[in-house]
């Protein structure tokens, strides 16, 4: 057999087969079905991405015919991704991910220079190679072994939006070019004489809103479900809150829309069906098992909540558990501004969310204007509180506050509002002296306020 052929079925076999082996003795859980999911649907965009990287750079060459996309062979990119995104956790799930990483690297450092003539180094090739561990095989790395390890949740569900944004926006684009031989970047890199260019930024504007339902539903999994969108590491709690008060699948509409707006905006029909065809995947066979899984996770809540709430036609008003208590948001009374803000909500009549005094909080001080959801979760200040008061008015209202409380917009709003004067004031409890003595808070002078 050519040399080269035989590198390229060993780079691919090799990796597949101990991931197999390994993966019938070591998947003994869901989470660690998850963990090799997390670390492959990492590892398979960001090695593309790092081959785009390499047509500018030329860190390598890959001297092969047949089975390439951008120049790269199907078989190694696959072969790769089972190495660095599978293999990790596999072979050490229990190691310092430090010293996994660095025995990878030099398993790395020893196999590249003798895929030749398959693989041509340049004198710049460990440029690449340092990029490649920085942007695949790290993260990859942490994100499939905090999910077998079920630590860092915030950081998971992280992970779980980059990644999915990568295989949307990027890499499924990227696989439907190649598999057509139709379509390019071009209706959106390049200028074209049918579009003009604010045209271009207003459809680009309108994928990012639909986007911002799908982020907003994941945020929603990891803040108040303690679990993430992965259905293989799901939430300990049924969601019923954020979006999830107007309709059951806010995820997976906001992925239908996505794809067939992306797929406008890059002029491809192709990725445009992908949306029709995810919707009747997931209103078949995936909502099939969907039922039939939370319904055995949490029985009458499920069926109570799946009666009142459609499944892919939103509600316009929000839809509240009977049985579930009453979120609270505390706004304080001697605080002008704050007054203004609990008289604009109770105006547009919030459903099911109780107004209360932030002077009459229960058991502290507060220096923001406060949401308690009353379910044990964590309650929400500032910014994230008004965005949560939001979610009780109806839909429009709603998805406001799922943009505002996205994490980085949440902070450059909470800062300009500060830095406007409305930065955070203590306001003292009416019953915090008889029950604590007097509390110094050095705002004798000024009437306390909340943002």
């Amino acid at each position: 057999m050519e040399r080269s052929l035989l590198i390229r079925a060993l780079a691919l076999y090799v990796p597949l087969l101990l991931a197999t082996l390994l993966g019938r003795q070591r998947l003994r859980t869901p989470r660690h079905i998850a963990a090799i999911l997390c670390g492959l649907s990492w590892a398979l965009p960001s090695l593309l991405l790092l081959q785009v990287l390499n047509f500018r750079f030329y860190w390598w060459s890959f001297h092969a015919h047949g089975g390439l996309i951008h120049g790269f062979p199907v078989d190694l990119w696959l072969g790769w991704a089972i190495l660095w995104g599978v293999l990790p956790v596999l072979i050490f799930p229990r190691q310092n991910p430090w010293l996994v990483a660095a025995a990878f690297v030099c398993l790395d450092l020893v196999l590249m220079p003798r895929c030749a003539p398959l693989v041509e180094l340049s004198s710049r090739w460990l440029v690449g190679e340092f990029l490649a561990v920085g942007i695949v095989l790290l993260p990859a790395l942490f994100f499939s072994r905090w999910t077998w390890d079920g630590a860092h949740l915030n950081a998971r569900v992280f992970f779980q939006v980059l990644a999915m944004t990568a295989l949307l926006f990027f890499f499924l684009p990227e696989i439907i070019f190649a598999l057509t031989g139709h379509g390019s970047w071009q209706p959106l890199l390049g200028p074209l004489r049918t579009t003009s260019q604010w045209a271009k930024s207003l459809e680009l504007q309108i994928v990012v809103l639909l986007a911002i339902a799908g982020v907003s539903a994941a945020q929603e999994f990891a803040r108040r479900g303690l679990g993430t969108p992965l259905p293989f590491d799901p939430p300990q709690r049924l969601v019923c809150s954020g979006l999830y008060r107007y309709a059951g699948s806010p995820m997976q509409i906001s992925g239908v829309l996505v794809l067939m707006a992306w797929g406008m905006m890059l002029r491809s029909p192709w990725l445009f069906a992908a949306g029709p065809l995810t919707f009747v995947y997931s209103a078949g066979l995936a909502n099939w098992h969907e039922k039939q899984n939370m319904l055995h996770r949490f029985g009458k809540r499920w069926s109570l909540y799946r009666s009142n709430v459609p499944q892919w036609i939103p509600r316009w008003k929000p839809w509240h558990d009977p049985t579930a208590p009453i979120p609270k948001l505390y706004i304080a009374e001697e605080c002008g501004p704050c007054s203004e803000v609990r008289r604009w909500l109770q105006a547009r009549s919030p459903v099911a969310l109780e107004i209360v005094a932030a002077e009459d909080h229960p058991t502290r001080n507060l220096t923001r204007i406060t949401y308690d959801p009353m379910d044990g979760t964590a309650p929400e200040e500032g910014v994230a509180a008004f965005g949560r008061a939001l979610e009780h008015i109806n839909l429009a209202w709603a998805y406001a506050g799922a943009y505002f409380r996205l994490p980085v917009v949440r902070s450059l709003v909470q800062l300009l509002i500060d830095a406007g004067g409305l930065e955070p004031k203590m306001v003292e409890r009416r019953n915090c002296s008889a029950d604590h003595g007097p509390v110094s808070n050095g705002l004798t002078n000024s009437a306390p306020r909340q943002r």
